[in-house]
């Protein structure tokens, strides 16, 4: 109570000066009314700032201030920490990624075990209509030649078609220049698969025999017959079959196995 009442006394002494402020100026010319605002501000304001000052101090609102200040600290230190929080975070997110893509190579290893094999990851690519390559990760010094066959878990990637010491570049079975000798593995009959511009997960299976029987959802493999692909390896599925005046041109599109636009860890055949 007793602050309250200082409070109003000190908020009665600030209206009487203003009010003689005003009065002052009232009383004063128009020619003269520049010369008493200077007088205002140079003796009065100072005079009611420290009014102010007092009156908050008595009412507690300079502690406002105060707490003004030390948010804004806490802010700054809780920005320093979320930040931290972030780094770490990111750090477990490419620890996990890694664990993952070295546990991919594992299973990978293990389910072509038949083959002996060089594990590689693909760290770059040449994806286009007219260019569909990949590079990876590993090259002479790891013993990788020219034609040697590329896997990845799902079925063919590709071969191998230049070397450095440390990197190799694999022509995909999806570029437009790439042929792979081919077999239904519903009938055993013969096809070939060429890449196309048509799209990055599309391939064009041609010289179909007119007596060969082929429908949606037949399963592709390599036929291992004059090339470099052994037999075997599963390179897709039929998603479309497109008939033809002549027979002989009919041609089918399959679907890889191989996802090319995720693609990340692969094997190269020895």
């Amino acid at each position: 109570m007793y602050k309250n009442k200082k409070s109003g006394i000190i908020g009665i002494i600030v209206t009487i000066v203003i009010l003689i402020v005003i009065v002052f100026l009232s009383n004063v010319e128009v020619g003269q009314l520049s010369d008493a605002q200077n007088v205002f501000t140079s003796l009065i304001m100072p005079v009611q700032n420290g009014l102010t000052y007092l009156k908050n101090k008595l009412s507690g609102n300079d502690s406002f201030f105060t707490d003004i200040n030390r948010l804004q600290e806490e802010n700054e230190e809780l920005k320093q920490k979320n930040k931290e929080l972030e780094e770490s975070l990111r750090e477990l997110e490419i620890t996990k990624n890694e664990n993952e893509r070295l546990t991919e190579l594992l299973g990978l290893t293990e389910k072509y075990s038949n083959y002996t094999t060089i594990p590689a990851y693909v760290i770059n690519r040449d994806m286009n209509n007219y260019s569909n390559m990949i590079v990876i990760d590993v090259g002479a010094k790891d013993g990788i030649k020219e034609n040697m066959v590329v896997i990845a878990d799902k079925g063919l990637v590709g071969h191998v078609v230049s070397v450095s010491d440390t990197t190799a570049k694999v022509q995909t079975i999806i570029d437009p220049s790439s042929t792979v000798s081919s077999t239904l593995t519903t009938t055993r009959d013969n096809i070939i698969v060429r890449g196309s511009i048509e799209g990055e997960s599309r391939l064009k299976g041609t010289y179909i025999q007119p007596d060969v029987l082929i429908a949606e959802g037949d399963s592709i493999e390599t036929s291992g017959i004059g090339g470099i692909y052994p037999k075997g390896i599963h390179i897709g599925v039929v998603k479309q079959v497109i008939p033809t005046k002549n027979t002989t041109d009919r041609y089918v599109w399959i679907e890889t196995a191989v996802d090319f636009t995720k693609l990340e860890t692969v094997l190269v055949i020895e």
